[in-house]
């Protein structure tokens, strides 16, 4: 199997594998901060391990030399788990979805703001429609019963801080970062352990929270290894996988509508980015 493949098969089973992520946030019954508690323990234990026994400590102490990119990514991170549990429990998931999608927008800014590159004429286009989209996403919320301000809020602030970390990460391309997954992930669970008491619902649902937490661990390795192998246009195409099926199968398991106003948005930044993202891949080649 070539790289150029191997990136794209790891790419998609790593998104496929996020998509139930919001489900899980869902039917789980407990807390916002219980479940992002016991999601980002267990995901972080799981990746820490598996680190463990194919790595060694090698690749921590790599991290460690990373410096204030390396700390920047962690911490950013670490705030995006409980950020995002808070997000899905306070609006529907088309609505998060669709806003996790604009994050290649935050990222044209943070690098044009931190790294002085130039945002193209192609990204300000695009920006105009995802922010148009945005706008009728957010005006919905307030007619959709299962939505609200206050989570679409969550979402734009965890798809700002994924953008953020992502473009400290590219000052240390040479250094592999998902040992810093979990150390964000374990690090927010014991700052989020001195507020709340989560053993009582882990005793009765210790599957949903182990599985959830299995899903977000495993997702996360691969995400952090298929987007090396192929160009960045193409990771943005293929996470827009999630944006369409995670509001699909909320639907279809628990009956979550997401609304026409959300739809409407939604489309408008799929489309935006899915013609931005197929015209910079044209270009490439």
């Amino acid at each position: 199997m070539g790289d150029h493949l191997k990136g794209l098969v790891i790419t998609t089973l790593g998104i496929l594998l996020l998509v139930p992520d919001s489900l899980f946030v869902k039917v789980i019954e407990a807390e916002p901060m219980v479940t992002a508690f016991w999601r980002a323990l267990t995901a972080g234990v799981f990746v820490f391990l598996a680190l463990l026994l194919i790595r060694g400590l090698q690749d921590f102490r790599a991290v460690l030399r990373t410096g204030w990119p390396g700390l920047i990514y962690t911490v950013l991170i670490a705030t995006t788990a409980p950020a995002f549990v808070l997000a899905v429990a306070n609006t529907s998931v088309a609505n998060v979805v669709f806003i996790l999608a604009t994050m290649p927008i935050f990222a044209a800014v943070f690098s044009r703001i931190f790294l002085d590159e130039p945002i193209r004429a192609r990204m300000v286009l695009t920006m105009v429609a995802v922010i148009l989209g945005l706008a009728i996403i957010v005006y919905g919320s307030s007619s959709t019963q299962t939505a609200s301000w206050k989570g679409d809020i969550w979402a734009g602030y965890v798809s700002a801080a994924m953008a953020a970390a992502l473009t400290a990460l590219r000052t240390v391309k040479a250094t592999s970062m998902i040992p810093a997954i979990p150390i964000a992930f374990i690090g927010a669970a014991i700052v989020i352990g001195l507020f709340v008491s989560p053993a009582e619902p882990f005793e009765t649902q210790w599957p949903l929270f182990l599985g959830h937490g299995a899903f977000i661990a495993a997702a996360s390795c691969l995400l952090a290894l298929g987007p090396r192998y192929i160009s960045a246009s193409e990771v943005s195409l293929l996470f827009l996988l999630e944006a369409v099926l995670a509001p699909l199968l909320v639907w279809a398991v628990i009956g979550e509508n997401p609304g026409s106003w959300a739809l409407a948005g939604g489309a408008v930044v799929i489309g935006a980015l899915l013609v931005s993202n197929l015209y910079a891949l044209a270009n490439q080649k």
